[in-house]
């Protein structure tokens, strides 16, 4: 049987849906208040579709991405479920600067708009930096993880 997409599912269809175990799931909603599901007789979790794409982007900045729990508790913090969600499709972009998270762009690197494009000729430049961007922050997680 299909479910709607609006639809509420368990724990065990979120857990097989982002191919994590259901203690995972759990153990999450202790250490992130944003993850809220309802709570039925017998202790039985049922997810809402914003609570499945919140653990989407949970998971995309823990497993892809390659921050603790403190530093997705932080970005969740300061810029909150929206832009998490967001940082997992592609509709946002995380910057580092000093060691430190800092979000700086809301948009994709490679989504820049023609009004965005300076000028002078300049927006073939623009576009290697921020290839060079792009690289060298997968480059300082790879290192983080060794570390």
């Amino acid at each position: 049987m299909v479910k709607s997409p609006d639809a509420f599912r368990t724990i065990s269809e979120v857990a097989e849906e982002l191919d994590l175990p259901q203690h995972v799931l759990r153990f999450w909603e202790t250490r992130f208040k944003q993850i809220k599901p309802l709570k039925r007789g017998g202790g039985r979790r049922y997810y809402r579709p914003d609570d499945v794409e919140l653990l989407k982007g949970i998971r995309h900045l823990l497993y892809s991405e390659g921050y603790t729990i403190k530093g997705v508790q932080r970005i969740l913090k300061e810029q909150g479920n929206r832009f998490v969600v967001a940082v997992a499709t592609g509709g946002a972009t995380l910057l580092v600067e000093d060691g430190d998270v800092a979000v700086k762009q809301a948009v994709p690197v490679n989504r820049i708009t023609s009004q965005q494009k300076p000028a002078d000729g300049q927006g073939n430049n623009r576009e290697k930096l921020q290839g060079a961007l792009a690289e060298m922050l997968e480059c300082k997680r790879l290192l983080d993880q060794v570390r």
